[in-house]
């Protein structure tokens, strides 16, 4: 039943519309008096739906899970409760029969799969929504592994899409979230980064790409693929020993250090962000494995997304105000990438960012019990719900992907320093820009200063800017209180006017005045349709 088109487009859509109708009766019920009582209420009707979610999600599969997997990552749509219940959602479903998988492969390759290898696995060795992995061998005695499209899937992912269009729909008109999100720029991205692991031939290349991309970082390897034996629905690889690059007893065993793996790891990602392009958008544990050297292989290309020259800019500008301690450089880069609309209070996310990247320096963020970290969410949750704070749909897929590698890397070495780590590769990211990538010695030397006095000449800069800010602060206050005042007197005149002609109007007909009575008409509604509009 669940592979019917009619009877998924019926679970998703009735189950958006119920968690809609229960939002809105909710906040119209307690509206205004949202007590601690009423948050509790709150909290266990979201825990709820997050558990309908989930269960929905892993008995449909197909398109709900990978939708599950990227809401999780949506703190600045999703209340934290739905969030931490959709966490550890992951895109493990029951394999499908033998016989169905390799009538698949007889399909593509035109015949019996005999006539390709030499022998196949009896059962799946991995199971997702989208395909299932079989190792084999080829009649060269190479090993690989064969990447299967479910049958069937490529209809049942389409038609989710429609129903997603349906919710979409809805939401766009029945709740707020259009405040912060983009529902059809949304709906594109994930038609972009979704649609195309149906295609087995796109992942082939997005592998060849990455190789080429990245074959130059020490310890870190990929997959060969197999034209010749690929399809649409079939994707054949070079078969690599390795485990989970999470298993810790492993790299035990063989002698790695765990934090010289997460160095490499981040490195990889930065590298992924630095170069532009593409990157991997769905990094979790099991798409990456260890070998007994020590050698990190990076594997399943169906999932990318991509990032612009200009975007790559921009995030750097973000990591160099963290770097320097400048507060305007980092809300300029994030107006820059689209996360602040310009009526953003700038003073208090800049407040908000400062005692965050305090709190992550001092280590505070480990203390999970610290009466100043629970202020700090606080005052994240607060700006995420007030401020006109976004994560564009571009980056929907970005930051799903930078949440899942941070959480591998925090698995691998608790006590990683990110900041650390990236800043090494992001003075030299600068250096190469501000240098043409062909430096003297002398621009060496002016760059080492430039970078060891920013910081303090920054806050000579602050303390002179001061006055200046305190004048253009009077000068905004003044012209907001003049704004105000106009704004209220035109909206007195037109009230009074829309009065006039209303009494005008009934004047007229009184005294049977049809000129009168037209005209007195014709100019309140005029007015009361211009006083509206100025509420």
């Amino acid at each position: 039943m669940k592979n019917v088109a009619w009877y998924r487009m019926y679970r998703i859509v009735w189950m958006s519309i119920k968690f809609f109708l229960q939002v809105y009766f909710f906040q119209r019920k307690y509206r205004g008096r949202f007590t601690p009582v009423v948050q509790a209420k709150w909290e266990r009707l979201i825990v709820r739906q997050a558990t309908e979610y989930k269960e929905t999600a892993l008995y449909l599969g197909g398109l709900m899970i990978k939708v599950g997997q990227f809401l999780s990552a949506r703190a600045d749509v999703l209340p934290q409760a739905f969030i931490e219940e959709l966490e550890g959602l992951t895109d493990r479903v029951p394999p499908v029969e033998r016989d169905l998988a390799m009538k698949v492969i007889e399909e593509e390759w035109g015949g019996p799969v005999s006539k390709y290898v030499i022998k196949i696995s009896d059962e799946s060795i991995a199971s997702a929504s989208i395909g299932e992995v079989y190792k084999a061998t080829l009649l060269d005695g190479r090993d690989v592994a064969i990447k299967i499209q479910r049958p069937g899937i490529e209809r049942i992912i389409r038609y989710d899409f429609k129903a997603m269009r349906v919710v979409i729909w809805l939401a766009k008109r029945f709740t707020t979230f259009t405040k912060q999100i983009d529902f059809d720029l949304l709906y594109r991205e994930m038609e972009s980064t979704l649609l195309p692991e149906l295609d087995f031939l796109q992942e082939l290349q997005h592998g060849r790409s990455f190789h080429q991309r990245f074959n130059d970082l020490e310890g870190i390897c990929f997959p060969i693929y197999f034209e010749e034996y690929s399809t649409r629905r079939v994707l054949v690889m070079e078969w690599i020993e390795g485990t989970r690059i999470t298993n810790i007893s492993f790299m035990e065993l063989h002698g790695i250090d765990p934090t010289e793996v997460t160095e490499r790891l981040f490195l990889l990602f930065m590298e992924q962000v630095l170069r532009s392009g593409e990157f991997h958008a769905d990094p979790h544990a099991g798409n990456m494995m260890i070998q007994p050297d020590g050698t990190i292989v990076l594997l399943d290309f169906g999932m990318v997304g991509s990032i612009t020259p200009a975007q790559t800019r921009s995030i750097i500008k973000a990591i160099q105000g963290i770097l320097l301690d400048n507060d305007d450089q980092i809300l300029d880069a994030l107006e820059e990438l689209n996360f602040l609309l310009p009526n953003a209070d700038r003073p208090l996310l800049a407040d908000t960012i400062r005692r965050m990247i305090h709190a992550y320096e001092t280590n505070e963020l480990s203390k999970m019990d610290s009466y100043v970290v629970e202020r700090l969410l606080t005052d994240i949750r607060y700006i995420v719900r007030t401020q006109p704070v976004q994560l564009p749909a571009e980056f929907a897929f970005f930051g799903r992907a930078l949440t899942t590698f941070v959480g591998v890397l925090h698995a691998l070495d608790p006590n990683v320093d990110l900041l650390e780590l990236g800043k090494p590769r992001i003075l030299a990211w600068t250096r190469e820009r501000a240098t043409g990538q062909d430096s003297t010695d002398s621009q060496e030397r002016f760059f080492s200063w430039l970078q060891k006095g920013a910081i303090p000449l920054q806050k000579a800069y602050s303390l002179l800017d001061e006055p200046a800010r305190l004048r253009k602060l009077i000068q905004a206050t003044t012209i907001e209180k003049v704004r105000v005042q106009h704004v209220f007197l035109d909206r007195v005149v037109h009230a009074v006017m829309g009065a006039i002609s209303l009494i005008a109007f009934f004047a007229g007909i009184f005294f049977q005045h049809v000129w009168l009575a037209t005209t007195s008409a014709v100019f309140g509604i005029v007015f009361l349709r211009s006083f509206y509009k100025k509420r």
